[in-house]
């Protein structure tokens, strides 16, 4: 049965030229020509990679502060006690605790966007894995979330950090903005988050890294991007 799309889904698609691989801007350009749902739709860069998800060796993980942010207030818990669960609450954490907020969060609580814990709490909080693992919430070292000084993780991922990490199919994906940013933001953004899987690259990864990646707004289609849009950021 073929699936039903809107009236202006079949109206974006006409803007699309079939076959064809656009430029960041170019891209960019279609996307902000696309006739708008009622809400601000995100847009988002979807990587698929030449790596091996189930080797160790192989994974992919890191964090891209974007230049103009992702347009989204970013709900951020902390997991930390004392002067750290203290500065936390100064830099703007909306959930804020320690043993009480992982009882919390055992009982079902996720109405958050990131977590951040100090190294200390990651004793109590890996007792929660289980729980934010899957919603790619689980604090860690190398996305700069697992930190003594709590106060700039929680700064800086309410300005616009976006922590990625690859999936069980080989694809990386994460936000880059709204469709009313303007094209210039957009564009940065995007190159910004481009430039930061590049650099994530596994010394084991052979071959072709990147095999494709595409730019997306909610609810609407997606534009294969031209190789050089990632091939130059990692010359």
């Amino acid at each position: 049965m073929a699936k039903h799309r809107s009236k202006r889904y079949v109206s974006a698609v006409a803007l699309v030229e079939a076959g064809k691989s656009y430029s960041l801007p170019d891209a960019v350009g279609t996307v902000k020509k696309f006739p708008a749902p009622k809400f601000d739709p995100t847009v988002t860069i979807s990587f698929h990679l030449g790596v091996d998800p189930r080797k160790s060796d192989q994974m992919v993980r890191g964090s891209v502060s974007l230049p103009h942010g992702t347009g989204k207030n970013v709900r951020v818990a902390v997991f930390a006690q004392g002067a750290a669960a203290e500065a936390a609450k100064a830099a703007g954490a909306e959930f804020v605790g320690y043993e009480d907020l992982i009882a919390k969060v055992q009982g079902g609580f996720t109405d958050f966007d990131a977590a951040i814990a100090t190294p200390d709490a990651m004793t109590e909080v890996r007792k929660i894995a289980r729980v934010l693992g899957p919603r790619g919430l689980m604090p860690n070292p190398k996305t700069g979330t697992v930190t003594d000084d709590v106060a700039k993780a929680v700064k800086e991922v309410k300005a616009g950090r976006v922590d990625f990490k690859l999936d069980k199919n080989g694809n990386v994906s994460g936000p880059v903005g709204k469709s009313s940013f303007s094209p210039e933001q957009l564009i940065e953004n995007t190159q910004a988050f481009v430039d930061s899987v590049v650099r994530a690259k596994p010394a084991s990864a052979k071959g072709n890294y990147i095999q494709s990646a595409t730019l997306a707004a909610t609810m609407l289609p997606g534009l294969p991007l031209e190789s050089a849009t990632y091939t130059k950021a990692s010359a």
